[in-house]
This record gives C-alpha cells, sequence and structure tokens, in this order.
C-alpha cells in the first residue's frame, strides 16, 4: 500500500504513468547474440561497484612508505604507496581479494563482450542505415575501454606494471615531433615521474568512467529511439519488430542474465588467481620481468612491437623511431577503418536505404572473407605477445618463433579470408548450417557458382497467402492479428496486445507493420462483445483489459456524454446488454476512495464494471466535456493519432500457445509495428 501511495504520489505531480507503461511496452527481439550488449552493460556495472570499494583504500601515490602488514615476505620493506596500499587490500582489507580480482575479470569481459558485439553488429550488417551512430558510439566506447584497462592494470606500481608502462612511454616518445612532449603530458615528466600514478588514476577513476557513463546512456537512447534490429523470419518485416516485451517477458530474462554476470564474475574473482603483485614485488627501473605478458586486450599491440623489425627511419629530416609504427600507425589504422566501416560498406554496396532486417554472414561473403581475415591477423599478434613462452614451452630459440609470427601475420590472414568467402558461398544456396555443407556445395562455390541472391533464413511473408484481420474484444475495443499459414497446416499468428477504440485506428497500426499485407475482406467482423461477458478471461490473460490513458482518452472522445465513456471526468452510468435500466453507477469520489485504501484499477475496474483505464481518467480526475459524439471523420482522425502515439509501440501474443501462463512466461512472440515515420525521415 505504501509502495501504491508512493507511485501515486509521484504521478500526480510528474505524470509518469503513461512514459511509464510506453517503456514497459517495448518491444526486444529473440536472439541469443543480442545478449553481448548486456553482457557488457553488467560488466561495466561490476566494475563501477568494484572499483568504487577499491578507489575507498587505494593510495594513487609514489611516495616512499614502509609496509606493515598480514604479508610477511613485505613486512617492514619501503615500498611506495600504491603498491603498499594494493598489498593491504589483498590481505588486511576484508573482502579486498576478492573485490580486486572481481574488478580485473570484469574489465576481461567488459572488453570481450563489447569485441563480441561489435563483431556480431559487423557480420550481421547492423551498422547501416540508420544505424551509424550507434556503430561509432560502440568503436569509441571500445577504445575508452582499452584506454581504462591499460590505465587500470598500470595504478599498482609493481614490477610487471611498470614494465607496461615503460613500453607505452617508449610509444609515445616516438611520435616524430611531438613525442616528448605528448609523453610528458601524459606521465607527468620522464619516465618514472613522481605525477604517473596520481595522472593514472584520474585517467581511469574519473575522466574514462564518466565518458563510458555517457556513451552508454547515449547508445541506449538512440537503440529506444530507432528501435532494435532483428533477423529475417516469419512476420518480420522491414517496418515492424518482433519479440518480448520489456515487462514482463524481457525484464525477467535480462535480470537472470545479470545474476549470471554477478555469480561468474564473482566466481572467477574467488577462485582463480589472477594480477598478484606481491609475487611481481614493486617497481624498479632497473629491474623487469620476464616472462611478461600484458592482459589479452592490449596483447596484440605488444605482438606487434615484438614482430617488427628494428629499424628507425627519416621523414623530411626527422627521426621516426621503430616502435611507430607497430605502437601508432597500426592503432590509429585499426580504429580509422572502424570508424569507416558503415560508410565504406554504403559506398561500395551503393545501399543507402534504412535497413531493419539482419542479413545472414552467409548472404554476404566480401563482408564476412574481411572480416574472418582481420580477427585472424589481430589474432595472431595477440599470440605473439606470447612468444617468449612459446619459445620456453617448446625448447627453440626466441628467433625461430619470432620469424614464425611474421610469416603467419602476413600469410594466414589471407588464407582464412578466402577460405570464409568461398564457405560463404557455398552455405548461400543452403538453409542449414555449416555441418549441413556437402563437396558438391564447396566445388560449386569454388567454380563461381555460388547462389547470387541472397536467402532468407525462414520464409518471407507471403502476400498472397497472408493475411490481416481485427478482432473484436470486450469492452467495444479491437485489436488485429497477422495470419500466414504454416506448411504443418497449423497457421502462424502474431495478435496485438494493445485494443484499439476502433477498427480504424486498428487498421491503421496493423497497415503500419505490414502495410503489403492484404485485410481479410470475406466477412465483416461481429460487434465486439462487452466487458461482462469474459471477466476472467480478462484478468488471467495478461495484455487484455489494460487500456492505456491515451486509449482511454480516445475511448471518451468516441462515445456519448451519460455512457461509460463519459464517466471519466464527472461519474457516469453504464447500462448492462440485458436490460436499458442503470444498473452501474460510477461515483468519482468513491473510485478515489478506493484508492486511498490501496485497491488497483483493475480491481476497481471489476467492481463497477469499467475498463481499468477508464478507472485510471476518473482515480486522476481528468476533465470530461459533454457534447455529441464527433463525426465519423473525426473519430478516424483521433484514431489515427492513436496509433501514431501511444498504439505506435504494441506487444503482441503468439495465440497458438494456449495456456495463459505459459504465454505471460514466455511472451516469444510480440511485435512492434513502426519505422514508417523513421524511414520517411531518413530517406
Amino acid at each position: 500500500m505504501i509502495v501504491r501511495r508512493l507511485v501515486r504520489g509521484l504521478d500526480s505531480r510528474l505524470r509518469l504513468a503513461g512514459s511509464g507503461r510506453k517503456a514497459l511496452a517495448k518491444i526486444f527481439p529473440d536472439h541469443w547474440t543480442f545478449m553481448f550488449g548486456e553482457i557488457a552493460l553488467y560488466a561495466f556495472m561490476v566494475l563501477v561497484l568494484t572499483g568504487t570499494f577499491l578507489a575507498l583504500f587505494f593510495e594513487p601515490s609514489t611516495a616512499e612508505t614502509v609496509y606493515r602488514g598480514a604479508h610477511e615476505p613485505l613486512d617492514g620493506e619501503r615500498v611506495s604507496a600504491a603498491f603498499s596500499s594494493t598489498v593491504a587490500l589483498s590481505f588486511d582489507v576484508r573482502a579486498g581479494l576478492l573485490m580486486r580480482q572481481t574488478h580485473h575479470w570484469a574489465a576481461l569481459v567488459f572488453v570481450a563482450a563489447i569485441v563480441l558485439h561489435l563483431a556480431r553488429v559487423f557480420f550481421t550488417g547492423a551498422f547501416r542505415k540508420p544505424r551509424e551512430i550507434n556503430w561509432l558510439v560502440g568503436v569509441t566506447m571500445l577504445m575508452l575501454a582499452l584506454l581504462n584497462g591499460f590505465t587500470g592494470y598500470s595504478m599498482p606500481d609493481d614490477l610487471l606494471s611498470g614494465t607496461g608502462l615503460r613500453i607505452g612511454y617508449s610509444v609515445l616518445q616516438s611520435v616524430p615531433l611531438a613525442g616528448p612532449w605528448l609523453a610528458a603530458l601524459a606521465f607527468g615528466g620522464e619516465f618514472p615521474a613522481e605525477q604517473t600514478v596520481p595522472r593514472l588514476f584520474a585517467t581511469h577513476v574519473f575522466v574514462v568512467p564518466a565518458l563510458l557513463a555517457g556513451l552508454v546512456v547515449l547508445h541506449m537512447l538512440i537503440l529506444v529511439r530507432q528501435k532494435h534490429s532483428q533477423f529475417p523470419g516469419r512476420g518480420r518485416t522491414e517496418h515492424n519488430v518482433v519479440g518480448s516485451r520489456f515487462w514482463p517477458a524481457y525484464t525477467v530474462r535480462t535480470l537472470a542474465l545479470f545474476a549470471a554476470v554477478l555469480a561468474v564474475l564473482f566466481g572467477l574473482g574467488g577462485l582463480f588467481q589472477i594480477n598478484p603483485v606481491w609475487i611481481y614485488g614493486p617497481f624498479d627501473p632497473a629491474q623487469v620481468t620476464s616472462p611478461a605478458q600484458p592482459d589479452w586486450y592490449i596483447a596484440w599491440g605488444e605482438g606487434a612491437l615484438r614482430l617488427f623489425p628494428a629499424a628507425d627511419f627519416q621523414i623530411f629530416g626527422h627521426l621516426v623511431p621503430s616502435p611507430f609504427v607497430p605502437g601508432i600507425v597500426l592503432g590509429g589504422l585499426t580504429f580509422l577503418g572502424l570508424y569507416a566501416v558503415p560508410f565504406v560498406e554504403a559506398w561500395s554496396r551503393r545501399d543507402r536505404q534504412p535497413r531493419q532486417l539482419l542479413d545472414r554472414p552467409r548472404d554476404h561473403p566480401v563482408r564476412i572473407g574481411v572480416g574472418v581475415a582481420a580477427l585472424t591477423f589481430y589474432g595472431v599478434l595477440l599470440a605473439a605477445a606470447s612468444d617468449d613462452l612459446v619459445a620456453r614451452a617448446l625448447a627453440v630459440p626466441i628467433v625461430t618463433v619470432v620469424w614464425v609470427f611474421r610469416v603467419l601475420v602476413l600469410v594466414l590472414p589471407p588464407v582464412t579470408g578466402l577460405v570464409a568467402i568461398v564457405l560463404a558461398r557455398a552455405m548461400r544456396g543452403t538453409t542449414g548450417g555449416f555441418t549441413d555443407l556437402t563437396m558438391a556445395d564447396v566445388r560449386r562455390a569454388l567454380r563461381g557458382r555460388g547462389e547470387e541472391t541472397p536467402q532468407e533464413a525462414e520464409p518471407p511473408a507471403r502476400p498472397d497467402a497472408a493475411r490481416l484481420e481485427l478482432v473484436p474484444v470486450p469492452g467495444r475495443a479491437w485489436r488485429w492479428r497477422y495470419v500466414e499459414p504454416g506448411e504443418d497446416g497449423e497457421p502462424f499468428v502474431l495478435t496485438s496486445h494493445i485494443e484499439y477504440p476502433d477498427q480504424d485506428a486498428a487498421r491503421s497500426a496493423a497497415r503500419t507493420g505490414y502495410p503489403d499485407v492484404p485485410f481479410l475482406a470475406d466477412e465483416e467482423p461481429a460487434e465486439p462483445a462487452r466487458a461482462e461477458q469474459e471477466p476472467q478471461e480478462r484478468a488471467d490473460t495478461p495484455g487484455r483489459g489494460r487500456t492505456g490513458p491515451l486509449t482511454a482518452a480516445v475511448l471518451w472522445l468516441t462515445r456519448r456524454r451519460g455512457q461509460v465513456s463519459t464517466a471519466a471526468g464527472r461519474g457516469g452510468t453504464r447500462k448492462t446488454p440485458e436490460t436499458d435500466q442503470d444498473a452501474v453507477t460510477v461515483n468519482k469520489r468513491k473510485v478515489r476512495e478506493l484508492l486511498d485504501e490501496g485497491l488497483g484499477y483493475d480491481e476497481i475496474g471489476q467492481r463497477f464494471g469499467i475498463t481499468p483505464g477508464l478507472a485510471y481518467l476518473i482515480g486522476t480526475g481528468r476533465p470530461a466535456d459533454g457534447g455529441d459524439a464527433p463525426s465519423q471523420e473525426q473519430r478516424r482522425r483521433d484514431g489515427d493519432r492513436a496509433a501514431s502515439q501511444e498504439l505506435s509501440n504494441p506487444p503482441f501474443e503468439n495465440p497458438t500457445k494456449r495456456e495463459p501462463v505459459q504465454r505471460w512466461i514466455a511472451d516469444r512472440v510480440t511485435m512492434d509495428p513502426q519505422m514508417r515515420s523513421t524511414r520517411s525521415r531518413d530517406e
């Protein structure tokens, strides 16, 4: 009761009910690859939580101090304050080691999820218009994640992180002309400098997390504004979104994923040791750890430094040290190429139309070939960062291992890219997966006779067989549904959750989602039944009988004064279908008294025989001016306006699922007609 009163109080002041209902009705497609972005988001949340805890105990200073703590090998040793506080976090602070290691594992998972998410977006073509901005935001987030990871694991001032900082300082110094100035600005002077750790701390704790949080919010706002992309399938078009509503199906699923991410990260932090700085010891400029490898997400950069020949050269009389090409040029070209992906593809394919449906990777062999070759290239560089470990494990000279990696980094990417192109062409003519390929398909692809037209993952909507229907529901409202004949004899059906005030509004919303599918014109649908005829079904079936405030307002506009819709502002009378007598009187004061007692709009609606949306209007005291019923043209305009505003985001249910509870839990097929206005605006 307290929560209800609090929510009603906030709504009476901020009018959040309409926006909240619209947000809860948002549609999210059902596909496991869409979870990569959510994993990245939840890993970032874990990073913020654990990082806040660590910041309370970490001392960002290189001032010399004497360590006094539970780690006996270092007890009494003179070390930097940063290293001393890190060791104290690991041994003297309760749950400190768990938080340190969980924070480190979360950083690894965060970057991995971003990379997988970008790979999914690239291979499916989700970066195309109108989603180029979100692609640029994602690439920027990857760059900031790499920077924050490097600054984070460099702060403890141990011997391993100091070695990495020495490499980073040398790479930054290799920039012609501006290198020394940039290195002094970033590190606070000549390395090692007293200002290095404080500047790393400010960058890692304040600057980059704030930028990442802002980009995450921007990414989500663009996603909500543009709607989510989806894979081709039955009932899916360029004008709609098929999936699960945000509440309750998607919320339950994403909260379960959040709990799983928390469990996995804290499990890794508690069971698997990572970055034991007390073993490496404090940083000493005269020493270096060997063998030593950085975290995986920047290992490709160190691998490039290890493989590139030590060859300095000059440009216009200025010396260019050898670390400049693998350390600066390669990284710059990498992110420049990622930023240019949407625009290069639009230019090469001459495709500038907005795309809602995703591609199957096999339908674009060149794209998948380029992507596989790039991943192979950076994968070889990542492996090359461990050449010293490979040489020790195989008992071969390190020079031999380096030359093998140099050959692989040049030969392996084009080979894997060509293989991916051939396999994609071979699979383009099949409907199965990789295991369904035959040698005949591969030979046909090698001869250049692969299928030239992309095949849909599932049969698309067939205008000659699919149809749209209007369905009457209790309360003098309408729904529409999409029906497509199934191969097994059972039709594939998608039915809207939203109840429309009249047939024109339902027809307009259906046309938005399926502009090319005809309506069934064999027979005119019957008059909708009254609310009292199916009270139990309305209560048990989610989405039924839940009319939004704007829908109830449209109902009020389309009824005469004295009927159920005009009771919203002044109280009114509803006549039952059995008699002409005023059977139920709706009193505004009584409704508000029941609301104060804690009753919900559903319970009040059942008590008075009205819809929950109408009970909402009565309880909030919205004015209801009288007057004659509007004309048919005015009703049509009202219906179109409702369809374009609140009703432009209707969720759907699959009526072929027979149990209401199963339908409530699964909510497997829902749909959001939209994109018409977005598409016309983009064009």
